[in-house]
């Protein structure tokens, strides 16, 4: 290292004091000094936290200091040293200043302007050129950068633990099971303050305006979660929708009680309506596939108002006769076994039931199911149905809605091959859905629909335009 590389260096240190300092203050550790001729003039951190100001960044405050320092606007002479590269606003400013020379430590990735994203300074025809140096002491800079966003995503992560903290009698699936899926890139949302919750955190997305004209709820079946609507979402969010996807408790990113036990149908159903009544979920479009159908389906009569349509893929009506009874059993059979078995896992399952799946697609419907003991909800749910006399009368009532009461828009979809709900069940469905079309067929679709769901949720979208 010759004798200029030891100055920069030596600058460069000061900088990151400067950086030390932002961090320790909360803010992102950025730090930059000022030098001419041999002396640091002035020195700046970033504060945008603290100021509520969007332009305090650590050279603009380090400019503005030298400024003053000088009586002049103008920086003859002087270097600028900061630990990240600078922006295009900071860049823009040592441009106005006539800034000789900046050295910087970390490069930018994501809005550097010295080079990273664009190059500000090698811009030929501005009037002022700038000379660069990069990368001095970037391991440094780059590591306070780094150590600064990982102890602010762990504070993340225990704040919303201590915001909803795991009950003794459930579990709860590591975040790190859910990094990095395929096509999966939403903000997860919790609630946990629900009556019929009591305490349980639910996971659920939520993605588009809250003031949308339209809603799309998006219920899962077994063995499934959330995962399953990744192919739709985008699509109704693309039409200016909201949408939501709600993990039902057991399944997903949602708590999962280790208790058989806790799985019943009315209960599954009250924290849906709660959740709904929630969010204020209006003018929805009701989406629903398997299970997921059979719990959704007695939602519509609960909330009045609410729903404007309903697509149903592959599922049937509670109460209802079900086309092929010993099918549909031996499939719930399947899903209940998936859920005592080490070796057998849900990803498995959706390959199996006619959805080709890439090997890391088949391992995030795996994700929320990491041993045995989170798979209660895989082994009580398929046999949980509304118990007798309420869940009886519950049956009868969403029958009497569907076929008297319903006004809104119905698409039905019916993805074959599925012995237990393909064609068959979707037309006895019909038979039930008030004004509803025949069923749309899709050849190869099998039980999961929404897996070759991205064409039907564009159909959806102008079929239930409002």
């Amino acid at each position: 290292m010759d004798s200029a590389d030891d100055e920069d260096a030596r600058w460069m240190r000061h900088a990151l004091a400067e950086a030390r300092a932002a961090a320790e203050a909360g803010e992102v550790p950025v730090g930059a000094v000022v030098v001419r001729n041999g002396e640091v003039i002035a020195t700046g951190r970033n504060a945008p936290i603290a100021g509520h100001d969007p332009t305090a960044h650590a050279e603009i405050a380090a400019l503005r200091a030298a400024a003053a320092r000088l009586g002049n606007y103008r920086l003859d002479g002087c270097t600028l040293y900061v630990t990240l590269e600078p922006c295009a606003m900071c860049s823009g400013a040592m441009l106005h200043a006539r800034l000789p020379r900046v050295v910087y430590g970390a490069q930018d990735a994501k809005t550097g302007a010295a080079g990273s994203v664009v190059d500000l300074f090698a811009e030929p025809r501005l009037n002022h050129h700038t000379q660069v140096r990069r990368g001095v002491l970037a391991p440094e800079c780059g590591e306070l950068l780094s150590g600064f966003f990982r102890e602010r995503r762990s504070q993340q992560r225990a704040r919303a633990l201590s915001a909803h903290p795991l009950r003794d009698d459930a579990l709860r699936t590591p975040d790190a099971a859910f990094a990095s899926l395929p096509d999966y890139p939403w903000a997860p949302h919790y609630l946990s303050d629900l009556p019929a919750l009591a305490g349980l955190r639910l996971h659920y997305l939520d993605e588009g305006p809250r003031d949308a004209a339209r809603t799309w709820l998006c219920l899962h079946g077994l063995p499934t979660w959330s995962y399953l609507y990744r192919h739709m979402l985008p699509v109704f969010a693309a039409a200016g929708d909201r949408v939501v996807v709600p993990d039902l408790i057991g399944f997903g990113r949602s708590d999962k009680p280790k208790k058989e036990a806790a799985h019943r149908f009315e209960w599954h159903r009250q924290v849906l309506i709660e959740w709904i009544e929630r969010l204020d979920l209006r003018h929805a479009v009701l989406v629903v596939q398997g299970w997921g159908g059979a719990l959704g389906l007695t939602l519509p009569m609960a909330l009045p108002g609410r729903f404007d349509g309903v697509l149903a893929m592959n599922t049937w009506l509670t109460g209802a006769d079900a086309p092929v009874p010993s099918r549909l059993q031996a499939w719930q059979a399947e899903c209940a076994r998936a859920g005592r078995s080490a070796g057998a896992g849900a990803g498995l399952l959706v390959a199996q039931a006619g959805s080709p799946l890439t090997p890391e697609a088949q391992a995030a419907y795996d994700a929320p199911f990491p041993d045995v003991g989170f798979r209660a909800a895989l082994r009580a749910v398929p046999q949980a149905v509304p118990e007798e006399p309420e869940g009886a009368a519950m049956a009868l009532a969403a029958r009497r809605f569907w076929q008297g009461e319903w006004t809104g828009r119905s698409l039905l979809v019916a993805g074959a091959p599925d012995a237990a709900l393909g064609p068959a069940a979707m037309q006895s469905l019909q038979a039930l859905v008030r004004g509803s079309p025949p069923p749309l067929a899709v050849p190869g679709a099998g039980h999961f629909v929404p897996e070759q769901g991205a064409e039907i949720a564009a159909r959806a979208v102008e079929y239930f335009r409002p």
